[in-house]
């Protein structure tokens, strides 16, 4: 996995990026001008005085070192720990010390994958994820691992396998926020020894094959069908009921019957300009007379 040049930078590996920069050019053009010209007038000792300004001016671009605002210098004397420097200007003493690594402190993402992990219920599964992290402590960082970028890939990707291999299929894709939490304890947890804290996981994409896709597909389609037939029945349960409960009425008062199928009788031939014949055995079956007789004599009187 390469390494950017501002995030874990080891001595010499950039050198034309952080070894000189541009405060320490210009100091370093400056003294060495004017040793140039200390040899210029003949004044006694001013020749040594130049030769120091031509010397200080060498060697000011690797004393004089500067760091943005997100980076940290990790300054090493013969060999050991001294000190984290930075933001901005900061010396060193040429030889003795140097600076090892350059750590930035901003947000960072990393994106990490597990192919074809089986699942607790043995189905191969495709998850792309992506982990948002930042340094907190640059002195573990530096001194704790080698290289903390691969650390994390690799640590984020057994994590996943690990939650991947726990989990049903069904609770991966129904319950990805959790997985999402779960992902992020158990990776900051294994990285906090670094000096890296954990902001977020986020799992982007769970892909299983085409051939069980299929299959949850045709399972969906029965479920929803199951569900409509159930919706079906109930809903004729419902009717069944209503029916039973009219029959009974009707029961109890045949002239409401007959109303109501003199009323059928209407509906069916007041659209369309339809004719129906009746036999006249069904018509004195319904005997409209007697009905309409009971109705008026049902109905109030009217008042004087």
């Amino acid at each position: 996995m390469s390494t950017p040049a501002n995030s874990l930078l080891p001595l010499g590996s950039n050198s034309g990026l952080k070894a000189v920069n541009g405060p320490a050019l210009l100091l370093a053009v400056l003294l060495i001008l004017l040793g140039v010209l200390a040899f210029g007038p003949e004044i006694p000792g001013l020749s040594a005085v130049g030769v120091v300004l031509i010397l200080l001016g060498l060697l000011t671009p690797a004393a004089l070192k500067m760091a943005n605002q997100w980076e940290r210098a990790i300054v090493l004397r013969l060999g050991r720990f001294q000190k984290v420097a930075g933001p901005g200007l900061f010396f060193i003493i040429p030889v003795i010390d140097q600076v090892a690594y350059w750590i930035d402190q901003r947000i960072q993402t990393t994106e990490f994958n597990a192919q074809q992990a089986l699942s607790k219920d043995t189905v191969p599964v495709n998850i792309d994820a992506v982990i948002f992290w930042q340094v907190h402590d640059t002195e573990r960082a530096a001194l704790e691992i080698h290289d903390y970028r691969r650390a994390i890939a690799q640590v984020a990707e057994t994590s996943l396998r690990e939650m991947v291999g726990s989990s049903m299929l069904s609770t991966l894709l129904a319950e990805r926020k959790k997985g999402d939490s779960l992902l992020r304890e158990v990776i900051g947890r294994k990285t906090a020894d670094w000096g890296i804290s954990v902001l977020s996981v986020e799992i982007r994409d769970i892909g299983v094959p085409a051939a069980l896709q299929d299959a949850m597909s045709r399972q969906a389609q029965a479920e929803r069908e199951r569900l409509a037939r159930v919706a079906l029945g109930q809903a004729e349960q419902e009717v069944a009921v209503k029916f039973v409960e009219a029959a009974e009425i009707y029961g109890r008062s045949p002239a409401a019957l007959q109303l109501r199928a003199m009323n059928i009788i209407y509906e069916t031939t007041k659209e369309g300009g339809a004719t129906i014949l009746l036999p006249t055995s069904m018509v004195d079956a319904m005997n409209p007379g007697g009905v309409l007789g009971l109705v008026q004599g049902v109905a109030p009187a009217p008042k004087a």
